[in-house]
């Protein structure tokens, strides 16, 4: 156990006063108990834990595929770090010709420019203040990392594109009051920066026109939607493009110029689900695909088009033709969710399943084959002995129908069952790879992992139903679905427990306080506890959104009403155990949020468990604090739902 460095500070304030006045000292405060946590001591020792196997399995992380098609670049962790590695597309083993090619602090993103050239972003431990720096193909191989852009304190950036002669790179970045995002340029080699446009809250980078003149920028509304500006690269003048009300989005499955310079991307403006559009850059548009669920991700690979469909979760490939025509299903793949990449007649799919911790394949966008291009590595697992989720819809008790993934270990009559919650709230559970979920069956425990209602992948309405006052019935829903379990009698509700991280633990945090009956035990990593410091203190990129999810914090009605349903003004109603978890350095949600909630449960004699990660921010990135804290969630949830 360690101790906290945070100390509450006291001091005494004595009135002014004249001299026959009796002085009258105030009430000292209270210094606060230092608080207690669990951390890692830097060792690799629960490499020899049960789950060690679970975590160490991997796959392929994002994938590219350079504009030649000679060369893909993923991402992986086999130093544990984020590093990227490139491979040769043409040899018979393309894995076997892996190579890393960054050095240093672990890769939040990368992008091939057209010339080939890598660049990738890498920040300081997870605090998401990124450097960027460019890697560039040699005669015998590539270059080491040249620095392009240094981090700044208040620049929370986030990268675009290249102009189509690789020369200058297009972006948004904070850095000039920590807030909001301004649109900037940057010559490839010399680094010397440009702002192009002065934003207010959240403008993003989706794509740029190969000649340079302008680019296509996205102002988020909310955390689900947006709307779509030409910018003029020279001037700086943005034009409308797309601002319908009701609000809709436009860039979530990828925003593409074409050579005729227009755009083809999904969006759910006109329709309940994202429907495949070519738009004009004076604003015609031509409907070309529509699904009755969402088309999630498109890509323009020459004269045709690659795009996925999502129903509950699974994604389903499919190529249709540049200029009209129906889609092809794209057959034989593993299940699971794919990510796409392509260039002019190949396409590059990563697939990461329940079964699968991250495929690669190559398709021929002609004969529509696939050769898998990188396989993952169990680390002794045996395929075979891993478990698809089986989706289940359910009402509800005001009628909505949510939906949720149930993952059921084999040989076991009603097992317990824990809940795992996505954070977001805009996001979806979907059928990727979990090592913890997979662990836990091997254990004999059931996972549910459920889609309340504000999540992504069931139509434009469903991602509303959680906005600003309505914040509380999707944490109602947890509720609801226990209770559907219970009536649907495969897990034993009587022995459950509720994960989640970021705004799903506000979920854990949130059910256990207004529902102290439902569930056995909770598991909070870097979730929100107090609301009104949280949407407060909230990083640029979730500030940008918030206003529209939840509303405005310096609007009295907005402060007092999340005064109200924080977690923190209700603590003394959680009567369960919990496993809490933060790291030190994250931009995102204060250590505070969690750390007020372990205070609040201790101070009423509750037994709150608390990990702390000096080395992290959002997220465990490093593999020695991944080993570490899989153990210690692995055995606080065994604990607490044992028989």
């Amino acid at each position: 156990m360690k101790q906290s460095l945070t100390l509450l500070l006291a001091a005494s304030l004595l009135r002014a006063c004249s001299p026959d006045t009796t002085l009258e000292p105030e009430p000292a405060a209270t210094v606060e108990t230092p608080l207690s946590f669990m951390e890692p001591d830097g060792s690799y020792d629960d490499l020899d834990s049960p789950v060690a196997p679970y975590v160490l399995a991997y796959g392929a992380g994002p994938s590219r595929l350079s504009p030649d098609g000679q060369t893909i670049a993923t991402r992986l962790s086999l130093t544990g770090t984020r590093q990227i590695y490139v491979m040769d597309a043409r040899a018979d083993d393309p894995q076997a010709t892996l190579e890393q090619v960054s050095q240093g602090s672990g890769i939040t993103f990368f992008e091939f420019s057209p010339t080939g050239a890598l660049i990738y972003g890498a920040d300081n431990n997870g605090d998401e203040r990124e450097n960027y720096w460019l890697i560039e193909p040699t005669r015998d191989g590539w270059s080491d990392p040249r620095l392009l852009l240094p981090a700044t304190d208040q620049g929370f950036r986030q990268f675009g594109d290249f102009t189509g002669d690789g020369g200058t790179i297009v972006y948004a970045s904070t850095e000039r009051n920590g807030l909001d995002y301004d649109i900037y340029t940057a010559d490839v080699s010399t680094g010397e920066t440009r702002r192009v446009f002065k934003g207010q809250f959240g403008n993003y980078v989706q794509a740029v026109a190969p000649d340079g003149s302008t680019a296509i920028i996205s102002e988020a509304v909310g955390q689900d939607s947006d709307k779509l500006f030409v910018l003029d690269l020279e001037t700086g003048e943005r034009t409308v493009l797309s601002a319908p009300s009701p609000r809709a989005n436009h860039t979530d499955a990828g925003v593409t110029y074409t050579r005729s310079r227009a755009l083809i991307l999904a969006t759910n403006r006109h329709h309940e689900f994202s429907a495949l559009e070519r738009i004009g850059l004076s604003g015609e548009y031509e409907q070309r695909l529509r699904r009755s669920v969402d088309i999630d991700q498109v890509g323009v690979c020459g004269e045709q088009i690659l795009f996925t469909e999502n129903r509950d979760g699974f994604s389903s490939l499919f190529t249709a033709p540049l200029r009209r025509g129906p889609g092809t299903p794209v057959n034989g793949l593993p299940k699971g969710v794919y990510a796409i990449d392509c260039i002019d007649g190949t396409g590059l799919i990563r697939i990461s399943g329940a079964d699968t911790p991250g495929d690669l394949y190559s398709v021929d966008l002609e004969t529509l084959k696939a050769r898998r291009v990188f396989a993952s590595n169990y680390d002794g697992l045996e395929p075979r002995d891993l478990i698809q989720p089986k989706s289940v819809h359910m009402p509800a008790r005001d009628g909505v129908d949510l939906q949720g993934l149930l993952y059921l270990p084999d040989g076991v009559s009603n097992p317990p069952v824990l809940f795992m919650v996505h954070g977001g709230p805009t996001a979806q559970a979907r059928p990727n790879w979990n090592g913890t979920v997979q662990y836990l069956l091997s254990r004999g425990i059931a996972v549910f992992r459920p889609n309340v209602r504000g999540s992504t992948g069931f139509g434009r309405t469903y991602v509303t139903l959680d906005d600003r006052r309505k914040r509380l019935n999707s944490v109602r829903d947890l509720v609801d679905m226990l209770d559907w379990l219970e009536s649907d009698g495969r897990v034993d509700t009587s022995r459950a427990a509720v994960q989640g991280g970021s705004y799903g633990g506000y979920m854990v945090n949130a059910v256990l306080v207004d529902y102290p009956d439902a569930f056995d035990a909770g598991v909070s990593l870097f979730g929100v506890g107090d609301w009104v410091t949280a949407l407060e203190i909230a990083s640029p990129g979730l500030k940008a959104s918030d206003r529209i999810e939840y509303g405005d914090i310096t609007n009295p009605q907005w402060r007092d009403f999340y005064t109200e349903i924080s977690p923190i003004a209700k603590a003394d109603q959680i009567r369960v155990p919990v496993l809490y978890s933060h790291g030190a350095m994250d931009p995102r949600i204060d250590l505070h949020e969690t750390e007020v909630m372990v205070r609040a449960l201790r101070d009423n004699g509750i037994r709150a468990d608390y990990v702390r990660f000096a080395d992290e921010g959002h997220g465990w990135r490093k593999l020695r604090n991944r080993l570490y804290y899989a153990r210690v969630q692995a055995d606080f949830i065994e604990d607490v739902l044992g028989d």
